[in-house]
C-alpha cells in the first residue's frame, strides 16, 4: 500500500492531527470533514446555512483537485449537520455539486455538537 498526503492552501489548514486529504494506492481518497472555513483568512463563513454550506463543498473542490479529482470521482460522502431541519437548504447547495443520476451514496446525521460549533460538515471518499 502507498498513501500520499494531499494537501493544499486553498482549502482550510487543519486544525488538529490530521491532514486535509490521504491518497491511497494513488486512486483512493479519504477526505476529512470539512467546514465552513474560509482557507484565506481561517474564519468561520456563517452567514446563511446555504453560504456555509457552499463553503464547505468550494473547500472540498479544492481538497479534490489537489488530488487531481473532481466531484465526478465521488464515491461515498458523509454529511454531518447540527440541526435535520437545515437537511433541505443544505441539500440545495450540496447537489448543486453533483449529477443526480451519478451521485455518490451518501449518509446525512444530525449530531450534538461540531467543530467550532458549525451547522455543517462534510467528508468524501473518491475514486480516480
Amino acid at each position: 500500500m502507498t498513501k500520499r498526503i494531499i494537501t493544499t492552501t486553498d482549502a482550510p489548514a487543519p486544525i488538529g492531527p490530521y491532514n486535509q486529504a490521504v491518497l491511497v494506492n494513488e486512486n483512493t481518497l479519504y477526505t476529512s470533514g470539512q467546514i465552513a472555513l474560509d482557507p484565506k483568512t481561517m474564519q468561520l463563513v456563517l452567514g446563511t446555512i446555504e453560504s456555509e454550506t457552499k463553503q464547505v463543498m468550494e473547500n472540498m473542490k479544492a481538497v479534490l483537485l489537489a488530488a487531481e479529482m473532481n466531484f465526478e470521482n465521488v464515491v461515498k460522502t458523509s454529511i454531518f449537520i447540527s440541526d435535520m431541519n437545515n437537511f433541505t437548504l443544505i441539500n440545495n447547495v450540496y447537489s448543486s455539486y453533483f449529477n443526480e443520476a451519478t451521485a455518490p451514496a451518501r449518509e446525512t446525521v444530525e449530531v450534538a455538537c461540531l467543530p467550532k460549533n458549525v451547522n455543517v460538515e462534510i467528508s468524501m471518499i473518491a475514486i480516480k
